[in-house]
């Protein structure tokens, strides 16, 4: 990264970006090994290793393989990245006054629905589903989804695995591409927390 320096008091100065960590940094922000980024580069695991350590100079070509082995531009290569800044958005919803949205085998209340441009979609659902045949077939969408148990018993039902029984405190995180529905067990409507992520 560019680390700022202050020369005799004058306006802080941007040191030369450090090329090998730079990559080290890219490689790493992507999970890859040395081995699967010299692969996805087409370079021998020993010199992106040098180039990495500053034991050499790359060459273009071989910067220009390293830039589309990770899927960016020459130029990107010599880009810090950019700072992460907050940006205080908040929302709080009251107990029971979120938005309400029935279904015949849900009753959802809608969370944080007063920021835009979500990253993902917290809802509490009350689960009035006793069976499976409730169901028009399996419910699936893009992303990925977190549930936890907030009171009664359910039975989790998945495309690709055997029905789960979860009681209070218990959680599931799975890819909600695959088929899913829930089902309550217990004499009551079990009511559950919902987060799912929004591609």
């Amino acid at each position: 990264m560019i680390r700022l320096a202050r020369e005799n008091g004058d306006e802080p100065m941007a040191e030369p970006l450090d090329l090998g960590m730079r990559v080290r940094d890219l490689r790493k922000e992507r999970s890859w090994t040395l081995e699967q980024a010299a692969k996805q580069a087409g370079l021998a695991r020993s010199t992106l290793s040098k180039i990495e350590n500053g034991q050499m100079s790359p060459t273009y070509d071989a910067l220009k393989k390293l830039a589309e082995g990770l899927g960016i531009s020459v130029p990107q290569l010599f880009t810090p990245p950019q700072q992460e800044r907050a940006n205080g958005r908040m929302a709080v919803t009251r107990n029971s006054e979120g938005q309400s949205h029935a279904t015949a085998t849900y009753e959802h209340e809608l969370m944080g629905e007063s920021l835009t441009r979500k990253k993902m979609l917290p809802y509490r659902a009350r689960v009035r589903a006793r069976s499976m045949d409730e169901f028009d077939g399996w419910v699936r969408h893009d992303g990925e989804e977190f549930l936890y148990v907030l009171t009664g018993v359910i039975r989790l039902y998945t495309e690709f695995y055997e029905p789960i029984e979860m009681k209070r405190g218990d959680s599931a995180y799975y890819d909600s591409t695959m088929g899913h529905n829930v089902i309550s067990v217990s004499p009551e409507d079990a009511t559950i927390l919902w987060v799912t992520s929004l591609s």
